[in-house]
């Protein structure tokens, strides 16, 4: 990535840079692909980023959206998405949340339990309305990623358990303000192992069989996003392999005929272009190491203290030789640690520098503790 650092100048630290260029690159490359298979849909998962000039370039782009919360359907509907292509997923909706969707006219609800159904049921009915749902099935698969963002085994609080799939149909058919519209599933986040998502398609398949015994027929099947990004490689691969995450469901899932398919990429489509642009405060010779303190902390950027997640550095401004530094934030916890023994162009107090692939999961994320200022974006 070049860095358009002339137009950095004036820009308060530390601040959000996007990458127009890359994420059109990546929504074209996206669009391309999925016009190979017939019937695929995508919805961007907007909790990744929610800044608005990046929706807009995204609902340009004729995505749908896929939201865990009132705002965030809120959010895509001042963006300017089309109401009927986003979906509600979330285990916890209020009352207020799901009137948002019914009054909008989102295009279905990613129902997790007996219990919502029966809410969304009364909800409609209160309007008149019917709700269109899915199924958020737990299909006990794993996922190759961090114990915190898997979302697919029996032991996680998410969908509705495969032993009352059934269950939870023949309920969805009896009520007389649902419209049971097909099942959703989602394995968990940042997975680069194609395998795991090769298993949640043969499971997928398995499920299917098991309704059309019973005589039900399911017109969408949402398989949730997951597919993660080169964090430790952001120039080398800005792009994820999105050719071989489509074919491997199309190899490996079982579509029936006219059967819809539905895939919630988040992270795979804004993680590469967004980078955290923060400025050296002090480089602080100790006895055992060395640091760069730099003006950014884990309040703008949490994953390497949430997820031990470590992402890309660089100096924008040195062309010195390397030393080795620890580069922490000035936040009161231990854990503003951005990286341990980190080898870059030797350190000045007021060296821009870059914490890359961090356009998914940064801004979205960070907060005000230590009374900081949220730090702003510019897509550039």
């Amino acid at each position: 990535m070049n860095f358009p650092i002339e137009k950095f100048k004036g820009i308060e630290t530390p601040f959000y840079y996007y990458d127009r260029k890359l994420l059109n690159d990546t929504l074209d490359t996206i669009k391309k692909e999925l016009s190979q298979h017939q019937g695929y849909h995508l919805h961007y998962a907007i909790k990744a980023n929610a800044n608005i000039e990046v929706l807009r370039e995204i609902q340009k782009a004729g995505f749908g959206v896929d939201a865990v919360s009132g705002g965030e359907i809120q959010r895509a509907l001042d963006a300017g998405f089309d109401a009927g292509k986003i979906v509600y997923a979330g285990v916890g909706k209020a009352d207020w949340e799901i009137n948002l969707g019914l009054d909008a006219g989102i295009f279905c609800f990613n129902v997790e339990s007996l219990e919502e159904l029966n809410i969304i049921n009364e909800l409609a009915a209160a309007k008149g309305n019917t709700a269109k749902v899915c199924f958020r099935i737990n299909p006990n698969v794993g996922a190759h990623t961090h114990a915190n963002i898997t979302t697919g085994l029996a032991e996680n609080k998410f969908g509705i358990a495969m032993e009352d799939m059934e269950t939870a149909v023949k309920a969805a058919v009896a009520l007389a303000n649902i419209e049971f519209i097909g099942l959703h599933f989602h394995i968990g986040s940042q997975i680069l192992e194609m395998g795991d998502f090769e298993a949640l398609a043969k499971r997928i398949n398995e499920l299917q069989d098991r309704l059309e015994e019973q005589g039900i027929k399911v017109q969408n099947i949402n398989v949730g996003g997951g597919l993660g990004i080169a964090y430790d490689d952001p120039d080398g691969k800005p792009i994820p392999d999105f050719k071989k995450y489509f074919d491997t469901y199309a190899k490996n899932l079982q579509l029936r005929e006219g059967q819809q398919m539905h895939f919630e990429l988040g992270r795979a489509v804004v993680g590469q272009m967004g980078s955290l642009i923060t400025r050296v405060l002090y480089v602080k010779h100790a006895h055992v190491k060395q640091f760069a303190i730099v003006d950014a902390g884990m309040s703008d950027l949490i994953r390497p203290a949430l997820y031990d997640a470590h992402h890309e550095i660089q100096n924008l401004t040195s062309t010195e030789a390397e030393e080795t530094y620890d580069v922490v934030g000035p936040i009161c916890e231990s854990s503003d640690v951005f990286g341990k023994e980190e080898k870059l162009p030797a350190c000045h107090r007021g060296d821009l520098i870059a914490l890359r692939s961090a356009g998914a999961y940064g801004e979205i994320m960070a907060c005000q503790y230590n009374c900081r200022k949220l730090p702003k974006a510019y897509l550039m």
